[in-house]
């Protein structure tokens, strides 16, 4: 329906209802005038006479009056529909979807998931865990986890969790027999457990030391897509794996793995939450950004500032 069209059905509603064009007027927050012009043209448009009009009062035509007892109720109708949005605008209801990288999702997400989700009854939530690089908008997700280089412009990104920094390790039986290379050149000698991207690409490792950084093919008897099945190969001895710190920190504290190549550790700037600058987050989203920025606060005494 026009947008017109339902804006003077719902004037002539209105003077029907309080039988004067000035009490009419003040309710719908336009002059007197506006109104009866308004009313002539619908009438005008209709070809039928919907008010008889006298200098002390108004009243429905017996067309007017059919037209309002159907007509009152649709707009109820109208209005409950829109009353029922006010609940996703001013309170945390509804579903929100989030895209985030399988390590992101279990260690940096979900934590902060169950928390919101405790503290907002009338929300769900569903995670889509997936490595691929994925367009948030044109898979229907409400906001998604990246690193921040990897987000577009026209996305706003919030700090999500720290840095993260990126180790070597492997089984101490396989350095003992390999030996420890000491420079990223010379992993080229060793037996190394490679990171395939849903893509089919490969990951070339990262190192960075003092200003200097370096990319490095690394080649060995195993891709995965997956850090939890690079882990379980290099602490079978099949050779080094590139892992998130966190990731390994129960392997290491155990002995199961020990870290190389130490001093040429890269760190990124961690994950982000990110979603389209163009697009108002809804009330629930807006929940979840606030709760991530108290996380930040509570861990680090800082407050993120969105970027984008």
């Amino acid at each position: 329906m026009n947008r017109n069209r339902l804006t003077d059905l719902q004037a002539f509603a209105t003077v029907a209802r309080l039988r004067s064009f000035r009490r009419a007027a003040t309710e719908l927050g336009v002059s007197p005038s506006a109104l009866s012009h308004s009313l002539r043209g619908l009438e005008g448009r209709l070809g039928v006479r919907l008010l008889n009009r006298s200098t002390r009062s108004v009243a429905p035509t017996e067309a007017g009056q059919r037209l309002l007892d159907r007509l009152a109720p649709a707009l109820l109708d109208i209005d409950s529909a829109l009353e029922t949005l006010n609940a996703f605008r001013d309170s945390p209801v509804g579903t929100l979807r989030f895209n985030a990288p399988r390590h992101a999702a279990e260690h940096v997400l979900a934590p902060l998931a169950n928390r919101f989700l405790l503290a907002n009854a009338g929300m769900r939530l569903e995670i889509v865990a997936d490595d691929a690089f994925v367009d948030i908008i044109q898979g229907g997700f409400d906001a998604g986890v990246r690193f921040g280089e990897s987000l577009d412009r026209d996305m706003v990104a919030i700090p999500l969790g720290p840095p993260q920094r990126f180790v070597v390790v492997g089984a101490p039986a396989y350095l003992a027999q390999a030996g420890r290379p000491s420079d990223p050149h010379e992993l080229s000698r060793h037996r190394c457990i490679g990171i395939r991207f849903p893509s089919g690409a490969r990951y070339r490792w990262e190192f960075e030391k003092a200003g200097e950084e370096m990319e490095v093919d690394v080649s060995g008897p195993l891709d995965v897509g997956e850090m939890p099945l690079m882990l379980r190969a290099a602490e079978d001895g099949l050779g080094l794996a590139y892992v998130y710190e966190e990731t390994a920190r129960a392997s290491l504290a155990a002995g199961r793995l020990e870290t190389v190549l130490d001093d040429w550790r890269p760190t990124e700037a961690g994950f982000f939450l990110y979603y389209p600058s163009r697009r108002l987050p809804s009330a629930g989203l807006q929940k979840f950004i606030e709760l991530v920025k108290e996380s930040r606060v509570e861990r680090t005494g800082t407050t993120p500032r969105a970027s984008g």
